[in-house]
């Protein structure tokens, strides 16, 4: 009985394991919708449209993945977080994925509880000051005093920043970008640093945006991903290679208008394979071969995603820069998909 007793728990902790593992995709499409968490509110990033629809380069990356799985891009609960509930929010499973600016580090990495995908965004922190101010760098900036968001790695940034130029900075922490922000517009604080992506976002916001300066050096490294639960390694590979194929699309001149032709003309064997005209590489992922089609059907492919938001006909024109593809000097680069 004994040796039942020990073969019959281990089947049980076996079963509960596998269960727990393969929840995410199982679930999101028996119930038909996924649940994405996203910003409070960044221009460019993600925030709620006049008719309370839900836009932003980060949203649209979380489109991209309802489309592959769900067929319908809008079959999406968005969840705003403050950046002190990002981690844990899906962590504990309250959100399938987040899709919100969050920069990928050793620490939530590994200690937790969730899973990086890809880097869809590469940053930098900076500073934003008042024109009047008269500065031109950080280092001018000793005894000032700074605005900064809790539950980000600004605050640790901005802090090592202060170190190695010798010099002092108060910081003065909010719960939200929002507050951090309207705090220093309300001459508060001498200065607001985050990433400069939202430095550019929240300055388009201000009564007057060119009173503003945003200053050239960026003191960190921001690589901003989507994440999912930890452990949960198959809706995390699925997420991951619907990300790629966005870049990979660019790269192969996929586009939201021609990707229907391209998957019935193209000669080439890598576009064959990830449009589903050759191969079965859906079932890599556990879909179907017109997953991709579907995703860039949805949103585009990485650069019609980031011109839509960040392009030069925008209020922040962006420049793409690290975030370009790696033939062009950039540093986006999808893995094979094969």
């Amino acid at each position: 009985m004994k040796l039942f007793g020990k073969l019959l728990l281990t089947a049980l902790l076996l079963t509960m394991a596998s269960t727990a593992m393969a929840g995410s995709l199982e679930r999101i499409q028996e119930n038909g919708i996924l649940t994405l968490g996203v910003s409070e509110g960044v221009a460019g990033f993600s925030a709620p449209d006049s008719n309370g629809r839900w836009t932003g380069f980060d949203v649209d990356m979380g489109r991209a993945v309802a489309a592959a799985v769900l067929k319908d891009q809008d079959a999406i609960k968005f969840v705003p977080l403050a950046s002190k509930q990002k981690i844990v929010a899906v962590s504990s499973g309250q959100v399938d994925l987040v899709s919100r600016t969050t920069t990928w580090t050793m620490k939530r990495d590994g200690k937790q509880g969730v899973d990086f995908t890809v880097v869809v965004f590469y940053d930098g922190q900076g500073f934003m000051v008042k024109k009047d101010l008269g500065v031109t760098k950080g280092a001018e900036l000793d005894g000032a005093s700074v605005a900064v968001v809790s539950g980000t790695t600004s605050e640790l940034n901005v802090a090592d920043f202060a170190r190695m130029n010798n010099i002092k900075l108060e910081t003065v922490v909010f719960d939200s970008k929002k507050e951090a922000f309207n705090a220093y517009i309300a001459g508060r604080t001498d200065a607001f640093t985050t990433d400069v992506s939202q430095l550019a976002s929240l300055r388009t916001s201000a009564p007057n945006p060119a009173d503003h300066v945003i200053l050239s050096e960026t003191f960190s490294k921001e690589p901003l991903a989507p994440y999912v639960r930890h452990g949960d390694n198959q809706w995390k590979d699925l997420v991951t290679w619907v990300l790629y194929g966005l870049i990979e699309a660019e790269e192969k001149g996929i586009t939201q208008a021609n990707v229907l032709e391209m998957k019935k003309n193209s000669n080439d064997p890598v576009v064959k394979r990830m449009l589903g005209a050759s191969g079965d590489i859906g079932s890599f992922i556990n879909l179907d071969n017109d997953w991709l089609i579907r995703a860039i059907q949805a949103v585009g492919n990485y650069g019609e995603i980031y011109n839509r938001h960040f392009g030069p006909d925008t209020a922040m024109n962006i420049p793409r820069g690290h975030n370009d593809l790696w033939t062009r000097g950039g540093m986006l680069y999808a893995m094979p998909i094969r």
